[in-house]
């Protein structure tokens, strides 16, 4: 085989599935056959918007970026880190390889990403999935990983109770980690009584989005230890800093449809609030694989559609719709 099926982005709304050459694999890179790609919330602001916050589409992309496959010359089966650093700049010597300054990302900017048949990325990137795992599980592992970091930036301690506000995959799962890191209360909020009733599944207490009393209520007033927003949306950030304690911790791990993220800055000054935000993932891949492979961490539950890659504009169309969870395309 000679060319290989694409899905590149034009602009807004228009995806197109082209025949195209196979890609020559790069220096020290290798090519893999691409098996499920995953549709992320931030795809879905290239597709709608042609943009993400201040990347702007300057060509047809290639989108994609949670995937997994297999390495053509060794049979290999993987699931592929995104993120290729440089490995020399400041962030990457301190150890935060997601802050990299000059890092390549599949499905970002110029650089195409796994809405394909085959494509060339760094084998430093690989991560084995064992027999048990399937390739949509390969694909998820790349969510659980963003969920992962979160909980890690939340530094939680057995008994902590906590607020997850966006119940998409991510938070889904990190309702999930944060349980295994010792929450004992979460609460949740949405507005799509699907994704509600997957938090109620997974212990969370549930509300409808953005009913702040409910939670402060339900905590006897003193609010959670930690808030982590996972909607992208201003209104969940207002909740996220209404609910949580004196004093205590929010997490942004939301892509706000613009640029820009607003909240009451008297509330967090008055309350003396910690906010950090999620950039990404950082060294997950292992312990990602390990919590699927033993049955810890459910990801399997939250994979609602698939689509072949020639029905990818269908994919992203009910991906925008918020129907299921999450969609995957079979390429």
């Amino acid at each position: 085989m000679s060319t290989q099926h694409v899905a590149r982005l034009f602009g807004i709304g228009d995806v197109r599935v082209l025949d195209e050459p196979l890609p020559a694999s790069r220096d020290g890179e290798a090519l893999i056959r691409v098996g499920a790609v995953g549709i992320c919330g931030s795809d879905l602001h290239w597709f709608a918007e042609a943009s993400i916050g201040d990347a702007k589409l300057a060509s047809p992309l290639v989108l994609g970026h949670e995937f997994a496959g297999t390495v053509e010359k060794t049979g290999e089966r993987v699931a592929v880190d995104p993120l290729i650093a440089c490995g020399e700049c400041e962030p990457c010597r301190e150890g935060n390889p997601n802050l990299c300054l000059t890092q390549r990302f599949a499905g970002h900017g110029s650089e195409d990403g796994a809405l394909r048949e085959y494509m060339s990325w760094s084998p430093s990137c690989f991560f084995s999935l064992p027999d048990q795992l399937t390739d949509d599980d390969g694909v998820m592992l790349e969510p659980l990983g963003v969920a992962i970091h979160a909980v890690d930036l939340a530094h939680l301690k057995p008994g902590m109770t906590i607020g997850v506000y966006g119940c998409g995959p991510i938070g889904l799962l990190i309702i999930q980690v944060a349980r295994m890191s010792g929450a004992t209360r979460i609460f949740a909020t949405d507005k799509l009584s699907h994704r509600m009733d997957a938090a109620r599944n997974f212990g969370a207490d549930v509300f409808y989005a953005d009913d702040a009393n409910v939670i402060l209520t339900a905590t006897n007033r003193r609010g959670v230890d930690v808030a982590f927003e996972v909607a992208g949306e201003d209104a969940a950030v207002d909740t996220a800093l209404e609910t949580v304690k004196a004093g205590g911790l929010v997490i942004l791990a939301g892509i706000p449809e613009h640029k820009r993220t607003s909240f009451c800055a008297s509330t967090a000054r008055r309350k003396g609030l910690t906010v950090k935000w999620v950039r990404r993932m950082k060294h997950t891949y292992p312990r990602a694989i390990d919590l699927v492979s033993r049955g810890l961490v459910d990801v399997r539950s939250l994979v609602t559609h698939h689509f072949p890659l020639t029905q990818v504009a269908d994919a992203f169309a009910a991906a925008a719709r918020r129907e299921g969870i999450k969609v995957i395309v079979k390429c």
